[in-house]
C-alpha cells in the first residue's frame, strides 16, 4: 500500500526525444500513489508514447517546441500546485532513483521542518555511475547541520524534492538560463532569502552529464557538447552580476573558469571555432545576453543540467559572505 504521504507529493519528470525504455519508467510511476505525475516534452516524444502516458494517468505538458529545462521545471511546479500537491520531486528521463526515495526525502524534510528550519530543497547523495563524473555538492558557511542532514550551496534538480510553498517565495528558475547553472541560481537565491538546501546522506541516486569526463591538471570535468560548454560558461560570468550569489563563490569561479574553458579547448583539439565559441559566451554572460543558445542542436537530445561541468571549486579562506545564511 503506498504511504498516504505520497498522496501531497506529485512527481515530475522532464524529456526530451525519450527512447521506449525511459517512456516506460515514467509510465510505471503512474500507480505509486503521488498526487500527480507530470511529464514535460521538451521535444521529440513520439504521438504514440505520448498517448500511453496519458492512458495510465500521466499528466503530459508541452509547449511543441524546446522551452529549455528551466521553463520544463517551472510550468511542472504549477501543474503540480493545480494538483493540489504540496511537495515536488523532480527526476530527469535517466533517472533510476530507489524505490524509497520519495519516502526517505520525505522523512528528511519533516525532520528539518520538526527542527524548525526553513528549507526549500532536500536532494540525495550522488552515486556514482559508471564513465561519469558524479557531481559534488560544496557545504554552505555557516549553516548547521540538522539531524544528519547537511546544508549545502546547491543541489541538482534531478532526485530532488521541492518545499512548494518555498517555491513560491523563492521564485521560479529563470527560464533565460535554458539549461545550465539553473540549479545553482535557484539554490543561491533560497538561501538568500531565508530557504535551505539541503543533502540527505541516507538516500543516493545516480548522475549522468555529458558523454565520458575531461582529465586535466587535476581536475575533472565532464565532456560536453559545445553549446552545452558555451551556455555554462555564459551563465556562469553573468552570475558574477546577481547580488545573491556569495562573493567567495563568484572569486573562486573567477580563478576557475578560464582553467575550464582551456581544457575544454585543449580537449577539443585546440580548434579555432571552438575557443571563439567560448569567448562570445562569456562576452554574452558579461552583456546579459541569455535565452536559447544560438546553436542548440534541434535534432540531438540534450542531458539534463544535473550538475555544474566541473569539480565546484573550493572557497578560499576568506571571512564569509554577508548573505544570509
Amino acid at each position: 500500500m503506498p504511504d498516504p504521504r505520497l498522496s501531497r507529493l506529485a512527481l515530475g519528470v522532464t524529456l526530451f526525444r525519450p527512447d521506449p525504455d525511459q517512456v516506460a519508467r515514467v509510465r510505471a510511476q503512474a500507480g505509486s500513489g503521488f498526487a500527480a505525475v507530470i511529464a514535460f516534452d521538451n521535444g521529440g516524444l513520439a504521438a504514440e508514447a505520448a498517448e500511453r502516458l496519458a492512458r495510465a494517468g500521466v499528466t503530459l505538458l508541452s509547449a511543441g517546441t524546446n522551452l529549455g529545462i528551466a521553463e520544463a521545471l517551472n510550468r511542472i511546479a504549477g501543474a503540480a500546485r493545480d494538483a493540489g500537491a504540496d511537495t515536488l520531486l523532480l527526476l530527469d528521463q535517466d533517472s533510476e532513483p530507489p524505490a524509497d526515495l520519495a519516502v526517505t526525502l520525505l522523512a528528511a524534510l519533516d525532520r528539518l521542518r520538526g527542527a524548525g528550519c526553513p528549507v526549500a530543497v532536500v536532494g540525495p547523495a550522488p552515486a556514482p555511475a559508471a564513465g561519469h563524473k558524479p557531481p559534488a555538492y560544496p557545504p554552505r558557511p555557516g549553516a548547521p547541520a540538522r539531524d544528519g542532514l547537511a546544508p549545502v550551496q546547491f543541489l541538482a534538480t534531478s532526485g530532488s524534492l521541492i518545499d512548494l510553498a518555498a517555491f513560491a517565495q523563492v521564485g521560479p528558475f529563470r527560464a533565460d538560463f535554458f539549461i545550465d547553472g539553473v540549479e545553482l541560481e535557484w539554490c543561491f537565491r533560497a538561501w538568500s532569502r531565508g530557504h535551505g538546501c539541503y543533502l540527505a546522506r541516507d538516500a543516493a541516486i545516480p548522475h549522468r552529464v555529458g558523454g565520458g569526463v575531461i582529465r586535466a591538471c587535476g581536475v575533472t570535468m565532464p565532456r560536453q557538447p559545445l553549446f552545452r560548454m558555451a551556455t555554462y560558461l555564459r551563465n556562469a560570468v553573468y552570475a558574477w552580476r546577481l547580488p545573491h550569489v556569495p562573493r567567495r563563490w563568484k572569486l573562486a569561479q573567477l580563478a576557475y573558469l578560464p582553467l575550464q574553458a582551456g581544457l575544454y579547448w585543449a580537449d577539443a583539439g585546440f580548434r579555432p571555432a571552438v575557443v571563439l565559441r567560448l569567448l562570445a559566451a562569456a562576452r554574452d554572460g558579461a552583456l546579459g545576453r541569455l535565452g536559447p543558445p544560438h546553436d542548440l542542436p534541434q535534432d540531438a537530445p540534450q542531458d539534463p543540467p544535473q550538475d555544474p561541468p566541473q569539480d565546484p571549486p573550493q572557497d578560499p579562506p576568506q571571512d564569509p559572505p554577508k548573505d544570509p545564511p
